[in-house]
């Protein structure tokens, strides 16, 4: 991990850290430790106190970026090759898919992405290789996503191959779960205007258990996950899901 890994999982731990406790665990001056912290905090992922670092929301998308970057990069980058220069797709909220979005945006060719994001609309503005349909609804400020009916309702005029969404959680009883009511509802819309429904997630998550019931397996075509998805979870999904493409980076 980077030194910017290691500051955000520390502050993340502890919620509150002093700059120079910070500069002793990590070895290098506060001088550093300042900058560093100066970038995270123009990221929106922690705020500084007094001498303090403290981690200003966890619910936020910026935060939740951070947090297993290079992994979820790695399963955006998996997951980018099977899209082809040209195809239309839709993502929905979500730090890897974020990531996934970036990759698209930016080394693929005539794309376009449909998606109810605002971060990602904003994350993938410089790139002149993708045309992005953001889709309008009740605006959540931290996620930084448009949900509700009106999402669903102009969803209605499209039909893509392939939905890649994120997830907060998973239970074998429940399947895919996730923390939000009403993302949960859009997200479900959204998902009647695709042929292949696709979860982008780090294997972190199969060990959370999100609020509500999202997805069943049996309605879920893929998974792009990590390597530290345990035998137990792939076991299962071998077992419910016969045509479920689980694919590990």
């Amino acid at each position: 991990m980077t030194r910017i890994d290691d500051i955000i999982t520390i502050v993340s731990e502890k919620k509150k850290v002093e700059v120079n406790q910070l500069a002793q665990k990590l070895n290098v001056s506060r001088v550093t430790i300042r900058k560093d912290l100066d970038k995270l905090e123009e990221r929106g992922i922690l705020v500084r106190q007094h001498g303090f670092a403290v981690i200003n929301n966890e619910d936020d998308i910026n935060f939740r970026l951070s947090k297993h970057y290079d992994l979820k990069r790695k399963i955006a980058l998996k997951a980018a090759e099977s899209v082809k220069d040209g195809e239309t797709i839709m993502i929905e909220s979500g730090s890897t898919c974020t990531l996934l979005a970036e990759e698209l945006a930016f080394n693929r060719n005539d794309i376009t992405i449909i998606t109810n994001s605002c971060f990602v609309a904003q994350y993938i503005r410089k790139s002149d290789n993708v045309k992005v349909i953001l889709l309008g609804g009740e605006y959540q400020k931290d996620s930084q996503v448009n949900v509700g009916p009106m999402v669903g309702e102009v969803a209605k005029n499209f039909y893509v191959d392939k939905f890649f969404i994120g997830i907060d959680g998973f239970d074998e009883k429940r399947g895919f779960t996730c923390n939000d009511f009403a993302r949960r509802d859009t997200c479900r819309m959204l998902a009647q205007s695709a042929k292949e429904l696709v979860i982008l997630t780090d294997s972190s998550k199969f060990d959370t258990q999100g609020m509500v019931s999202e997805f069943n397996l049996d309605e879920i075509d893929c998974i792009y996950t990590d390597s530290g998805l345990t035998a137990k979870s792939k076991n299962h999904f071998k077992k419910y899901a016969k045509d479920l493409k689980l694919v590990i980076v």
